[in-house]
């Protein structure tokens, strides 16, 4: 197969006709000048050297070089291979709930978390299934339209958090009816809505919505998070969330509720706790959907021939550059040109120059084959041989972003796919390298980094609705983002104001405890110094009145 990658250059092949016109006029006029000269006979055997011919063959080697380089701005490419894929499998659309009541942890490590690993270990079993993810709380929207992109998914999924709702409560009835809408009009093929939820349904027409998804052919299977007895909701801060009259909110899995939603849906109620049972029933139930080819896909690796083409042009410019519009009396005897010399020397410069040009699609093809037997470390090491044969060159630039992706090598690869939106010349191409930048970065919750690359592959694909999705979603998160962390601020604020208040409450009452003992202390030796009085004096009163009880007598000295 043949094609022109960038076909609008060919319109520049109108300019080799006006050439040849203008030519054609200027022979005409010389012929003219020559003439008042004298008889044209008598002017040519005046001048035996020069050529009739050869200026001809010069102008027409300058007009095929010309047409030969239009040609390569157009990039002509011919198609190395051409596969046929067919698919065979289901639609899965899940609707995850992350209302504040999935942060509870009587299930490990919480309730939202085990839902997150339930759903990634679902996603590693999908082969030929597609897949979609809905968040609700108080209100419902799609996170990730319905897509095979298993990678896409799992970084959609890493970056769910309760935070990005700002309508908190449980709508189970609207994750439904948006889940059934989001499917693709392909029949015959299994459809099922997996609700993960802990029940609390606080807008109610859940069982309607699932009766309704039946009936439009859709299962609906419920996968009941946490323990009926209930746990606190933690709050992040060391505390745990309370009502409105100060009592810590106690959440339930309400079991009768997940039964009755999945009765009404035609799918199964899954309890999820703390072992692998619940993945295996559910992979059980999803085993008995009809499976059928979902899409068919035709893949074709194009080779780019412009290399060829230049090599070509740049060989006829170069003998349009040695043929002169004279004959050399010294190479008059030298047959370089003749056909079949010519002919030889011009297939081995173009195997030559093509054979040069083409190892770093070498290079790149046999990463391609690297990178689809899941070699992705390979891979790496044959495109970057590529690059180093040609930095210019998109495809290796742009495969290895995907390969570095692929080892998780985030950061790395979204240099490569900024590298090849520079160096790519196709828009379509272009788009889908900043697009695949902004996913990355929108997975490690770099919002205004994904902004900004999403807005650039709008610039060069305005039709890409996925990336407009996504974009808007980014901008969603960035707010949601700086308005948490206005309030972890003013958290952290207000806590060093508490802990300021209570280091000066210490003070206060530090100082109140050390006035309170030395006043403690003055009385106490006050009253010791009252006692030691009142006892003596006491003791004198005593002693007074035992002297007044004694008779007075008189001492002899002498009795004479």
């Amino acid at each position: 197969m043949f094609r022109f990658e960038d076909p609008i250059y060919l319109y520049l092949l109108a300019v080799i006709p006006v050439l040849a016109v203008i030519r054609w006029l200027m022979i005409r006029q010389q012929k003219k000048r020559l003439r008042r000269f004298g008889d044209p006979e008598l002017v040519k055997e005046l001048m035996p050297d020069v050529s009739r011919f050869r200026p001809l063959v010069k102008f027409s080697l300058l007009l095929l070089a010309l047409s030969l380089l239009i040609v390569m701005l157009a990039r002509p490419q011919f198609g190395t291979k051409i596969s046929h894929e067919k698919r065979t499998g289901i639609e899965t659309i899940i609707a995850m709930d992350i209302s504040n009541s999935m942060l509870a942890e009587d299930v490990t490590p919480s309730r939202l978390d085990r839902s997150k690993m339930m759903v990634e270990n679902l996603v590693d079993n999908f082969t030929n299934d597609k897949i979609g993810l809905i968040v609700f709380a108080g209100d419902a929207f799609i996170q990730l339209p319905i897509t095979s992109d298993y990678v896409s998914a799992k970084m959609f999924l890493s970056s769910i958090d309760p935070s990005m709702m700002a309508t908190q409560g449980t709508d189970i009835a609207k994750a439904i009816s948006m889940a059934s809408h989001s499917f693709t009009q392909q029949e015959g093929v299994g459809k099922a809505i997996i609700v993960i939820t802990d029940g609390e349904d606080h807008e109610g027409g859940a069982l309607e919505a699932a009766k309704e998804a039946n009936e439009r052919g859709h299962r609906v299977y419920v996968l009941g998070v946490g323990s009926p007895k209930g746990a606190p909701i933690p709050t992040g801060d060391g505390d745990f969330m309370k009502d409105n009259t100060g009592q810590t909110v106690m959440t339930g899995l309400n079991e009768e509720m997940c039964r009755q939603i999945a009765q009404a849906g035609g799918g199964a109620y899954i309890h999820v706790e703390n072992n692998s049972s619940a993945q295996e029933k559910l992979d059980e139930e999803l085993d008995k959907l009809a499976k059928k080819e979902i899409s068919s896909t035709i893949y074709s690796d194009y080779d780019e021939q412009f290399q060829a083409v230049g090599i070509l042009a740049l060989l006829l410019l170069i003998i349009e550059a040695c043929l002169l519009e004279v004959q050399n009396p010294l190479l008059r005897n030298i047959s370089l040109f003749k056909r079949k010399k010519l002919v030889a020397v011009l297939a081995l410069l173009l195997m030559a120059g093509t054979a040069a040009a083409q190892s770093d699609r070498q290079y790149v093809h046999k990463g391609n084959k690297q990178f689809r037997a899941g070699n992705y470390a390979d891979a790496e090491v044959l495109y970057r041989k590529a690059i180093e044969k040609n930095p210019r060159n998109p495809q290796a630039v742009y495969n290895l972003g995907v390969a570095l992706m692929k080892q998780q090598k985030d950061s790395a690869a979204v240099q490569q796919f900024m590298d090849a939106g520079k160096i790519e010349t196709n828009p379509l191409r272009r788009a889908l390298s900043y697009h695949n930048a902004g996913v990355i970065c929108q997975g490690k919750k770099m919002y205004g980094e994904a902004i900004d690359v999403y807005k650039e592959a709008l610039r060069n694909n305005p039709a890409d609705d996925e990336t407009r999705y996504n974009l808007e979603l980014c901008k969603r998160q960035q707010k949601q983002q700086q308005q948490n962390q206005q309030q972890q601020q003013q958290q952290k604020q207000d806590k060093q104001e508490q802990k300021q208040e209570e280091k000066k409450d210490e003070q206060k009452q530090q100082q109140q405890e050390q006035k309170q003992q030395e006043q403690q202390m003055s009385r106490e030796n006050a009253e010791q110094m009252l006692n030691a009085a009142m006892q003596e004096e006491k003791q004198t009163q005593q002693r007074m009145k035992k002297a007044q009880q004694q008779p007075n007598r008189r001492k002899l000295e002498k009795n004479w």
